[in-house]
């Protein structure tokens, strides 16, 4: 039942909201996320299965694929969406579904979190697979698209994952991995877009960042396959060159241009003193990790 849910319950410390100071109620909402980190710690174990799957995907050609409804699908959404400038892959391999379709992204389409039909034929229209991990977003952990998408992509072979914020929840127990981050009563009852949407976001950010250092990604904690699609990405890419290869701004603007505007090549030309096609070819022995061309 909704009412049971530790999302839906009133917060005893937020009843007079209404009547604070507009400071005070500022703190209080300070005061409330303050307690998120502690609630993602007591999940890292389901964290790490979760990101294991995904690394386990990825080396395999596999996908992660998001899926939720309001603020939940946004979230999977946006973290998709940011995955290819940040790391370089392509836009395909990190997915994000939205019950409603693209305009719920920014508007509220009544009544298409309940269908769970939709969640089935949305998931089942991305070919999921046994590469696949499908990752099913939901605050209350019951909402009926997502228990559609889990289910087909069960079906079909894909490792599944629930991410949600009150025990023992329904998508838990259909995936294969539970993580439950119970964040407790919103400041404004209900408002899962609050605490249990930050928390959201925090092991989103986990999920993928973490499985991105996984497949080479990163090297030391740089973003070394960054696309520099933009004049301050440019300028960045630049700065990671100089960081990892421990050269002068100059040198590491040269190696740039002479590895085609390619930060991982240019590091990799730095560090072992090759050419450009000697970085390409220790890059694929290495399967992309900068780290171990140097082995």
């Amino acid at each position: 039942m909704l009412e049971k849910l530790t999302t839906e319950s009133r917060n005893p410390r937020s009843m007079n909201i209404d009547t604070l100071p507009v400071r005070e109620r500022l703190l209080l909402m300070v005061e409330e996320d303050a307690g998120i980190p502690e609630a993602i710690r007591k999940e890292i174990d389901s964290i790490e299965n979760a990101v294991s799957l995904v690394i386990q995907a990825f080396q395999k050609g596999g996908r992660l694929i998001y899926a939720g409804a309001g603020t939940s699908g946004r979230l999977g959404i946006l973290d998709a969406s940011e995955c290819p400038p940040t790391f370089g892959v392509e836009p395909g391999m990190v997915r994000g579904l939205i019950a409603g379709g693209e305009q719920a992204i920014t508007t509220a389409i009544e009544g298409a979190e309940d269908d769970a039909e939709q969640g089935a034929e949305d998931i089942a229209s991305l070919s999921v697979g046994r590469d696949d991990v499908v990752v099913g977003i939901a605050a209350s952990g019951r909402t009926p698209y997502v228990i559609g998408v889990l289910n087909r992509a069960k079906e079909s072979g894909a490792k599944t994952v629930a991410l949600s914020n009150n025990s023992g929840s329904q998508i838990g127990r259909v995936a294969d991995v539970a993580i439950e981050v119970v964040t407790g009563p919103e400041v404004i009852t209900g408002s899962t877009r609050l605490k249990a949407g930050t928390a959201q976001k925090l092991v989103l950010n986990m999920i993928s960042t973490i499985a991105m250092t996984g497949i080479g990604k990163v090297y030391g904690n740089l973003m070394v396959d960054v696309q520099p699609t933009n004049e301050k990405l440019v300028k960045r890419a630049k700065h990671i060159i100089m960081e990892a290869a421990g050269v002068d701004f100059e040198t590491a603007e040269e190696a740039y241009q002479k590895a085609g505007e390619q930060v991982k090549p240019a590091i990799v030309m730095l560090l072992l003193g090759c050419t450009l096609e000697e970085a390409h070819a220790r890059l694929k022995e290495a399967k992309g990790f900068i780290r171990e061309t140097q082995r």
